[in-house]
């Protein structure tokens, strides 16, 4: 009889073992589960190529319990809408636009790319006919000329508008493209007479237009391709995305080397609002301020 009760009361102790570790593997995977972020990062629509720079992010950060998804917006309008209403979290964006962001409240800079050429920044030059007077700062120079430029870009639009805007001297005509390459082309066959592009840009390019040549540039230079997040994020999450972004500099593993391939950089740097020190003076000389809409009427 004692022998009996015995087994029971080992039966009863095993299912409670049991019992207990179920409970504990749910307890672990249902905190898993709500430990894990989502990140929505924005991409331009129309931007075809951009999903596939940034894409290898996500497997990487899904290794750290980050779950990314992208998300398509039409307008930088829309964006800003979408940043409001948290259905955007963070945004790479080049340098005019962060800084639009930041102006208008919607997000702050966190981090950005350390180039495999050591750079992290870029600045405005102006190009022209081989021959053509210098450019030396002065917004006379682009007075009754044919221009063209990259649209809401710190090294195209925004250069071009912070200069002229409080002066008498005006392009006679504007020709807006949608991106630098485009705004070079449009000089070398002679739709225009200037254009203002990005350093970057017109350095893997110069070599393949023999009949234009820089003439001038910005002296002052404007952090590149800077991840911004919302505002509206919670700021502990915020400090997590820049940490382990940060830290994917020293990452060996596959997820991370694919992610720094296939954005061909080293890693990310901190980056913060001193940073945006001179873009932010350059695109409140253009005119933006926190009721800007993204486009300028002209």
């Amino acid at each position: 009889m004692k022998l009996v009760t015995s087994w029971k009361l080992i039966l009863v102790l095993l299912n409670v073992l049991i019992l207990t570790r179920s409970q504990v593997l749910w307890a672990q995977k249902t905190a898993t589960k709500s430990d894990s972020l989502i990140l929505k990062i924005g991409i331009m629509q129309d931007q075809k190529g951009l999903i596939n720079k940034f894409a290898p992010l996500g497997p990487y950060l899904k290794t750290k319990n980050i779950n990314v998804q992208f998300i398509g917006f039409e307008s930088y309008q829309s964006a800003a809408d979408k940043f409001k209403n948290n259905k955007i979290h963070a945004m790479f964006s080049g340098s005019g636009v962060a800084g639009s962001f930041i102006i208008k409240g919607l997000a702050i800079p966190v981090v950005r790319p350390l180039r495999r050429d050591g750079g992290s920044h870029y600045y405005a030059v102006v190009i022209a006919p081989v021959g053509s007077k210098k450019f030396r700062g002065m917004p006379s120079y682009f007075s009754k000329k044919k221009i063209a430029f990259s649209t809401l870009a710190s090294s195209g639009e925004f250069f071009y508008r912070a200069l002229t805007r409080s002066s008498k001297y005006k392009a006679a005509h504007i020709l807006k493209t949608a991106s630098h390459g485009a705004a070079v082309k449009a000089l070398a066959a002679k739709i225009v007479d200037i254009a203002i592009v990005k350093n970057l840009v017109w350095d893997d390019l110069k070599k393949d237009y023999s009949g234009i040549e820089q003439v001038g540039e910005d002296y002052e230079q404007n952090p590149d391709n800077v991840l911004i997040v919302s505002t509206n994020f919670k700021k502990q999450d915020t400090k997590k995305i820049s940490d382990i972004l940060i830290s994917i500099n020293s990452d060996h593993t596959k997820q991370a080397k694919a992610a720094k391939d296939t954005m061909e950089i080293f890693g990310f740097i901190k980056t913060s609002i001193r940073d945006f020190k001179y873009t932010i003076e350059l695109l409140k000389l253009a005119g933006v301020n926190d009721e800007f809409d993204f486009s300028f009427k002209d």
